[in-house]
């Protein structure tokens, strides 16, 4: 709770920083900020704190608030140039913190109306970022765009949520879930009806087909920045609220629902992987593979077993880990050449081998090329799948990744194998050339030891 009140209090002084013209001390108010919310939510681990029934704050959301802080910190370090140059940075900043706020609460709620809460505070903050480059026709685009088609989801959520309610007579998911094993024929039909609308619903904020198609236009319309903060910080927020919603409520009725995601977790890794191997931009093919990874990520829910949860936690976190390095690369290299298109990298290794070995290590985990982390985020999230004897799944997956390395490929040969016509050195900033650093590191020791998160699930 502590992390909550911690956070939302940074976001409300931020939004006093113009008036009291503390700007320039802002930013390293935030880190100090976040670094203490880290420290209170960690403290919290196997110390279990239940408010009112309706927050939860068990390991598995101390685990994922911990992970979530830590990627946020890592992003303001990608975009604090990005604020500074071209937008409102008190604004703008707020508008993170208080959509960390909603984070939090979706990793850590146990009634379906902190579900909504923290849905809600989230989408509504990144809604205005996404837009936030009121110059740019594609941003506000994009903006209006994913406004429209959350607005839709929210709708199949709230009700889902009120046939859950009609048959349970609560929010409260231990409720719920007792109420569902004991009810009779009719009213488990309702609640199934409920189950699919709330699948539809979070389904929407994790990019699975066929609710993905708003996630390729917003991603490329909204600034980089924004991108990377939605096919990170969001995607893992919107998971693990999902593991957590069905884990706990709709065991009972398993066998229903999980034929339906099944399907959806195929149509999703090959309209994923395939359209994302037609893409010339790096942008919309890094959004097409946010898709692709979302299918994988789903594998787990729909194979739910012991160690969902913990398969769940690695493939998130090494999968922000590499985008926000690719995703970093890419503003850099857009910001120097004009264009957001893969021919943008040819040559690169000769003007900048750090960023080229970097990329290089992102695209590798991407693909799940071992000894990088994402190689072993895709086993064990395949080895959930095994476990409950899903082997069909496994292979669909298996031939989709093998999709998936073609397109990755293409950007690791047009740096390294292929010639640009004028050769101009790349300037990387302090700031940038730290989180990539950073997350390259990260990205080959995970690789290299994955009990390193994975002992703490």
């Amino acid at each position: 709770m502590n992390t909550l009140i911690i956070l939302s209090a940074l976001g409300i002084i931020t939004l006093f920083a113009e008036i009291f013209r503390f700007r320039k001390g802002l930013f390293p108010l935030i880190l100090i900020g976040l670094s203490v919310a880290f420290y209170f939510a960690a403290k919290d681990y196997n110390h279990p704190q239940v408010f009112f029934k309706m927050m939860n704050f068990d390991n598995y959301a101390v685990v994922f608030s911990c992970i979530i802080l830590i990627i946020a910190f890592l992003w303001f370090m990608m975009a604090k140039n990005y604020f500074i140059q071209e937008t409102s940075v008190t604004d703008h900043f707020a508008l993170i913190l208080f959509s960390l706020v909603g984070a939090v609460v979706m990793v850590s709620f146990s009634n379906l109306t902190m579900l909504f809460l923290g849905i809600e505070i989230l989408s509504i903050s990144v809604y205005v970022l996404a837009a936030s480059d009121k110059a740019n026709v594609m941003s506000n685009e994009a903006g209006f765009k994913y406004f429209l088609m959350g607005s839709f989801a929210t709708g199949f959520l709230l009700f889902g949520i009120t046939l859950i309610y009609g048959v349970t007579g609560s929010f409260d998911l231990i409720t719920i879930h007792n109420q569902i094993a004991l009810n009779n024929q009719s009213g488990l039909m309702l609640a199934l009806a409920g189950i699919l609308l709330l699948l539809v619903g979070l389904s929407f904020k994790c990019s699975l087909a066929p609710f993905h198609f708003w996630a390729p236009d917003v991603y490329e319309g909204a600034p980089t920045t924004i991108t990377t903060y939605m096919a990170t910080v969001v995607k893992t927020a919107a998971f693990a609220a999902f593991f957590r919603l069905f884990s706990n409520c709709f065991v009972p009725l398993f066998a229903q629902w999980t034929d339906v995601l099944w399907w959806m977790v195929v149509l999703t890794l090959f309209v994923g992987n395939i359209t994302a191997v037609r893409q010339k931009s790096l942008k919309r093919m890094l959004a097409y593979s946010s898709v692709a990874h979302a299918g994988y990520i789903a594998i787990a829910i729909v194979s739910m077993g012991a160690a969902s949860a913990s398969a769940i936690l690695f493939y998130t976190f090494t999968y922000s880990i590499s985008s926000i390095s690719a995703f970093t690369i890419l503003f850099i290299v857009s910001r120097h050449k004009g264009s957001k298109d893969i021919s943008a990298f040819e040559g690169m290794v000769k003007v900048n081998p750090l960023l080229s070995f970097a990329m290089t290590v992102a695209m590798l985990s991407l693909a799940g090329i071992p000894p990088t982390a994402g190689f072993f985020g895709k086993y064990y999230i395949f080895l959930t799948a095994i476990n409950r004897h899903n082997t069909s799944l496994v292979l669909v997956a298996v031939i989709a990744a093998l999709v998936g390395v073609y397109y990755y490929f293409r950007v690791i040969i047009a740096m390294y194998f292929k010639r640009e016509q004028q050769m101009v050195p790349i300037k990387v900033g302090p700031l940038h050339r730290t989180v990539l650093i950073i997350t390259t590191i990260l990205t080959i020791l995970f690789g290299l030891f994955p009990n390193l998160i994975l002992q703490w699930m």
